[in-house]
């Protein structure tokens, strides 16, 4: 999830290296599943400040896909 500011809320395991990343590179483009506008995320829940983010977009059409385990019996 993002604003419209460049703020970023991360799920899952994607809290472990995308805040590092994002503050680590030059360019930061970031693409979220939900943009909401400025102001409306829990400043408490931002993983990643709107500093560091140059470029957002909303992607669309995302297809999940899961991959499920396979073992010889």
């Amino acid at each position: 999830r993002g604003d419209t500011a460049g703020n970023l809320i991360y799920r899952g395991t994607a809290r472990n290296f995308n805040p590092l990343m994002a503050t680590a590179g030059l360019i930061t483009v970031a693409e979220v599943e939900e943009l909401v506008p400025a102001g409306e995320l829990d400043p408490n829940q931002i993983h990643t400040p709107g500093i560091f983010v140059q470029r957002i977009f909303q992607g669309k059409d995302y297809e999940k896909r899961i991959e499920q385990r396979t073992v010889r019996g």
